[in-house]
């Protein structure tokens, strides 16, 4: 017998409802259910950082998240970043000028991260951003692009130039 329970959120500003196993986690139903692969599982422990999205604007691992602890949150991926009409996020724009990504896998949990401090700490330093993104690993870019692209992003969601 199926212990399913029906939850109903808002993800990237699109009301989705289903129902879902009790243990189903959050990232497991933005890929499977919803189809947004772009929040990638990487360790499943929470300590990587890949599977960061964005709940009720606050960046939270979608790994260590249930899905029926979302009902009623909205919810933010890397799809949803974007503009409507297609524009990069400024933090995206700034990840491909700056070179801040190479497999891309932890890139989009590194983004959602971002999203969130730089929400709450628009002023923030080099050694802020990096505090900020240690709980999330990059195997590839050795992170001074990484720290880079988040530093020309907060200038340009400050709008200022350059």
């Amino acid at each position: 017998m199926s212990q399913a329970r029906r939850v109903t959120l808002t993800v990237n500003g699109r009301e989705h409802a289903a129902a879902v196993e009790p243990r189903l986690h959050l990232g497991d139903f933005l890929r499977l259910e919803l189809g947004l692969t772009g929040t990638h599982l990487g360790c499943e422990h929470g300590v990587c950082g890949a599977c960061t999205v964005l709940v009720d604007g606050r960046a939270v691992r979608s790994c260590l998240m249930l899905a029926v602890q979302a009902d009623g949150a909205r919810v933010t991926t890397i799809e949803g970043m974007a503009a409507a009409d297609g524009a990069l996020h400024p933090l995206q724009q700034a990840f491909h000028e700056h070179h801040g990504l190479q497999c891309g896998f932890c890139t989009p949990g590194m983004i959602m991260s971002l999203a969130d401090y730089l929400e709450r700490h628009p002023d923030a330093d080099e050694a802020e951003l990096r505090e900020a993104l240690s709980g999330n690993i990059c195997r590839c870019t050795g992170y001074q692009a990484i720290v880079d692209a988040g530093l020309a992003a907060a200038r340009a969601m400050r709008g200022e130039g350059g």
